[in-house]
């Protein structure tokens, strides 16, 4: 069995085993994520704020409208037609007092957002590395470059963000409660989306369906 405890009054949480998702990749995300939820001395059924935790990750989220140099053509484009093409991210290179700038989507819900700035926290907390970006090809117009992905630590910081915004064991409560993923997405202030992914990868999506027949 699997406990973890602390002195009372201390915020940490007593989980057994049966507290922790199935298979042993979900149950190393999630303690990893309760580490985080710890360090933010967040309550599992409350919700996490990530725009507060930012600071402590060493993380300066900047406003995208306060971005200078970019063309209006290029800032309608991101806005826009773009809009749905990328959430947010952080740049490679930190200022010069370590601090590392992100940037998210303003067209995206406050939910949303949480989500891709969670990611780039739980980077941090994991010890990742900024991905690099390579030369992949050379025409008559200049460099192409691509973004050089760490696949592995790409699912890792989601998965770990996406357990520190819906902590299992306050999921399975609320499903065991009869709550719908839209009454728990409301609860932890993210996705209805975010709560329905969290449900499939736990293994709690066949127990959900059961009390929502409906669910699609």
């Amino acid at each position: 069995m699997i406990r973890a405890h602390a002195n009372a009054g201390s915020g940490r949480w007593i989980m057994s085993f049966e507290e922790l998702p199935q298979g042993r990749k979900w149950r190393q995300i999630e303690l990893s994520a309760i580490g985080l939820r710890e360090f933010a001395r967040v309550k599992s059924d409350q919700p996490l704020d990530p725009f507060r935790l930012a600071r402590f990750a060493n993380l300066l989220v900047l406003d995208f409208h306060a971005v200078q140099g970019l063309s209006e053509e290029s800032r309608e484009h991101l806005l826009g037609d773009a809009a749905s093409s990328w959430s947010g991210g952080a740049c490679s290179v930190p200022l010069p007092n370590g601090e590392r700038l992100v940037i998210l989507n303003p067209t995206h819900g406050r939910m949303r957002t949480n989500a891709t700035l969670m990611e780039e926290i739980a980077h941090v907390f994991l010890g990742h590395q900024p991905s690099r970006l390579k030369i992949v090809a050379q025409d008559e117009w200049g460099r192409t470059l691509a973004r050089d992905y760490r696949k592995t630590d790409e699912e890792a910081a989601y998965g770990v963000g996406a357990a520190a915004l819906v902590p299992f064991s306050s999921l399975r409560k609320f499903v065991l409660a009869g709550k719908t993923s839209v009454e728990v997405a409301k609860h932890l202030r993210v996705s209805r989306e975010l709560v329905e992914y969290r449900l499939k990868v736990t293994h709690l999506w066949q127990l959900y369906r059961k009390a929502h027949p409906q669910t699609n």
